[in-house]
């Protein structure tokens, strides 16, 4: 019996995989449309319940640590769970948190909400990264892994624009979005259950995994020179995006003066020139392959214009109000989010069945170390006033993973692709 035979997935169709690759992106939109709603209505919830700005930090503090807890945890799991269902019970798990934060009456009961879809939230990583690493060959994964993350962007241009809509002079208007965008992760559901079987994604057999990975078990990784360049760039990519996803709001209306409106709009544009940085540099990647450089080489050489894209925001401080400051911030989010891709595909070609462990430690350590910079840089800014510093500071950390991944990642190594390991499971 040959192996498109015996294999579910090397019997489908190149367009069904591009598909599935376009519900990660959804997954992810929707991922980020639950997460950027408290960031979108940060003045609104604030003034509403009188917090800090420390206070506030403090939520996406929670939020990042329950985060790290929830990384490793579905980490582990989607190593031996069947993806196919694990996917969807996550996916339900935050949407109702989300839903829930719209209902909440004092700043407990929002914390408790942001602690609780952090853990949730994290589920969606492990799951999708398995996913893109079953259907697609190692050459086609930077431009997978950009439709996943492209996703992020997605959620947070059209989060805005749901706010536009409904937040009116009510103070308390901001409750319904949760509500809206936390039901909308129900419909997803229903797509995935009906577009994957559960042979699609069932977990390879460990005979598979030895013949693609001699050496991969979980304790050689963690020791291996490459997964400590990958803490490195994990921890240097979430810290430049994270602070500028919480505090970018902020930095327009209370470090820049713009209102609302404006703010909202800025935000918008940005995330789409984030989500066009993502793609682009999927495309790009893949052209360089096809031109001839090598699959290391292609992946560095974007994630090196990225960095360059980033570190313009070490440049805030001296940016006024103005259109030189947003195009600066287009540019720069470009180039953060252009970052990711490249990562995931690095940290694809480390293990095949322990992805789900590594994707998630990785993630816990990015969480662990980044969250708590949220309180810090709040007590800084109620003590100056002054909203540069979080932004600027972003812009330094993605040159120095450019600099491990080029200095210390070494050349290309054969990697399992999708058809060998459909071969594998189908022998």
């Amino acid at each position: 019996m040959t192996a498109d035979l015996a294999d579910p997935v090397a019997a489908r169709s190149r367009a069904w995989t591009w598909w599935i690759c376009t519900l990660l992106l959804f997954a992810s939109s929707i991922n980020y449309m639950d997460r950027q709603t408290l960031a979108t209505a940060s003045k609104r919830i604030t003034e509403r319940f009188q917090l800090t700005e420390e206070q506030y930090g403090r939520l996406e503090w929670a939020f990042g640590w329950a985060f790290a807890v929830g990384a490793t945890t579905f980490g582990i799991i989607a190593d031996r769970v069947n993806v196919r269902w694990l996917y969807p019970c996550v996916l339900l798990a935050w949407s109702l948190t989300g839903m829930a934060t719209g209902l909440v009456t004092n700043y407990e009961g929002l914390f408790a909400c942001r602690l609780m879809l952090g853990l949730f939230e994290a589920g969606h990583w492990p799951c999708a990264l398995k996913t893109t690493q079953r259907l697609l060959e190692a050459k086609d994964r930077t431009l997978g892994n950009s439709v996943l993350q492209s996703g992020t962007a997605i959620g947070a241009i059209v989060t805005p624009q749901i706010m536009k809509l409904m937040l009116t002079s009510d103070p308390d208007s901001w409750r319904m979005p949760f509500v809206v965008i936390g039901g909308i992760g129900l419909v997803w559901i229903v797509f995935w259950l009906l577009s994957v079987r559960s042979a699609d994604l069932k977990p390879l057999p460990r005979s598979a995994e030895e013949a693609s990975h001699k050496s991969d078990s979980i304790f050689a990784l963690f020791q291996s020179r490459r997964f400590l360049v990958l803490v490195v760039v994990v921890v240097s990519i979430n810290t430049a995006w994270h602070l500028t996803r919480v505090w970018l709001p902020k930095f327009l209306q209370q470090g820049r003066g713009y209102d609302e409106l404006a703010m909202l709009n800025i935000v918008t544009w940005y995330n789409i020139a984030t989500d066009i940085g993502c793609i682009g540099g999927g495309l790009l990647s893949a052209r360089l392959i096809l031109a001839g450089m090598s699959v290391t080489r292609s992946r560095l050489t974007v994630f090196g214009i990225a960095s360059l894209l980033a570190a313009l925001l070490a440049c805030i401080p001296w940016m006024g109000r103005g259109w030189v400051l947003e195009f600066s911030l287009y540019l720069a989010g470009a180039g953060l989010l252009a970052l990711f891709p490249c990562f995931y595909s690095f940290a694809q070609d480390l293990s095949t069945h322990n992805l789900g462990k590594v994707s998630g430690f990785l993630g816990t350590i990015a969480w662990v170390t980044t969250s708590p910079l949220h309180s810090l840089f709040g007590r800084q800014i109620d003590l100056t006033k002054n909203y540069d510093m979080a932004l600027a500071f972003a812009g330094i950390p993605p040159l120095i993973a450019l600099a491990a991944l080029v200095l210390f990642w070494g050349k290309d190594q054969p990697v399992a692709t999708a058809s060998s390991l459909s071969s594998e499971r189908g022998a």
